[in-house]
């Protein structure tokens, strides 16, 4: 896509060669193949080694553990790249590195670190990220998973989890819980737990329309019985996840440009192929105003994400700031799905090309993570000093 604004003149040599190698990668191993994917309802497994390779997992974290150690820009246009390609796709290195290695990093022990993030980092090993349940979605507080300890110091774990991507493909799962019949949200803490673990089963979510080429599941703990090295010592409370959350959100505000920037391109390029009354219709006032506005949201989202991660690599960066930029760009991300579609009529809904694909996933997009909704609230709080949660 054309840089309308010069925005490689802000990024660095290395920021402009990993979005470079990734996007390299997308568009040999990943356009090609992803559409198919899609209509099939398969994640592409056999591009996992070639993400480890890339450093995609995880990309943001030390290299003492075995991963890139690259700054926060770097990352986002990681998932800009990605999300070029599928939101699937995204999603899955998403949760992989914000959800379950940046837990591990951040609350877990120093021989769970050393344990498991090579590991994650090379794609040896599959994590998921259990938190939102069949009735707490937006509200996590009220979950209703518990682990009770035992007289030996081990866990055992009840409750269920649901919309968990990678769960059917993950080796291991950070879930949170409340603890020892505590039922505020001081009481969660985070769990590492092998999925072969008796009594943990993962059943595939069906009949999805959106993020067709990514696995969701739903989570079911029976008596899962953990040793109690499994918790993550330095997690408490509901603010630990929703840190976790910060670090998802944040990739997610790149990742959407990406998609935006797909259906972008087909717009414009089908605008100039394609021949209504004598002229292609690009030569028109009402399509030249859509792909206008399309470019422009484009351009402010991102110098929105260029900006917060600066202020994320300077250690200035806050959860509402996060909240703005990710409510602002997969609304616009959306917005600009379903105006790329309109432009090319009834051929829009056609699988041969991508913006059909991106549309829809970019539904699911505007809603996890926390919905369009709540991050209004949250900056509604952010700017009057009033709650409206409760």
């Amino acid at each position: 896509m054309q840089d309308f604004f010069d925005i490689d003149s802000a990024l660095s040599e290395e920021e402009r060669a990993v979005r470079a190698s990734v996007r390299q990668f997308v568009d040999e191993r990943i356009l090609p193949i992803i559409g198919d994917c899609y209509i099939e309802g398969r994640f592409p497994k056999e591009i996992i080694p070639g993400l480890a390779e890339l450093g995609v997992f995880g990309a943001n974290l030390p290299e003492e553990y075995g991963c890139a150690g690259l700054n926060n820009v770097a990352y986002g246009l990681i998932m800009q790249e990605l999300e070029r390609g599928d939101s699937g796709i995204r999603s899955f290195a998403s949760v992989q590195g914000a959800l379950v290695m940046y837990p591990i990093f951040a609350f877990g022990s120093e021989e769970q670190k050393k344990y498991y993030l090579p590991k994650m980092a090379a794609g040896d090993i599959i994590g998921c990220f259990g938190l939102t349940e069949p009735d707490y979605g937006s509200n996590p507080s009220g979950m209703i998973t518990m682990a009770k300890e035992q007289a030996d110091g081990s866990w055992i774990l009840n409750g269920a989890k649901m919309w968990i991507t990678n769960g059917s493909q993950a080796k291991v799962a950070v879930v949170w819980a409340k603890t020892n019949g505590d039922k505020s949200d001081k009481s969660i803490r985070g769990f590492i737990v092998p999925t072969d673990t008796k009594g943990f089963t993962a059943k595939d979510q069906k009949g999805k329309l959106s993020l067709r080429a990514s696995d969701t599941s739903e989570l079911v703990f029976q008596d899962v019985h953990l040793p109690k090295d499994a918790i993550l010592p330095k997690s408490g409370g509901i603010k630990s996840p929703l840190m976790c959350l910060t670090q998802a959100r944040y990739g997610i505000s790149w990742g959407v440009i990406g998609a935006a920037m797909a259906c972008y391109e087909e717009a414009l390029a089908y605008s100039t192929s394609r021949v209504m009354f004598d002229r292609v219709i690009g030569g028109f006032q009402l399509q030249q105003q859509r792909l206008a506005i399309m470019l422009t949201e484009i351009v402010k989202a991102q110098l929105v994400s260029l900006h917060l991660g600066r202020l994320k690599d300077s250690g200035k960066l806050t959860p509402q700031q996060v909240s703005l930029a990710k409510r602002n760009n997969c609304d616009i991300a959306t917005n600009i799905a379903r105006e790329a579609r309109r432009l090319l009529g009834a051929n829009g809904i056609l699988a041969e090309y991508a913006l059909r694909r991106h549309m829809a996933n970019l539904e699911s997009v505007y809603t996890y993570e926390g919905t369009h909704d709540i991050h209004t609230l949250i900056l509604g709080q952010a700017v009057t000093g009033l709650s409206a949660f409760n």
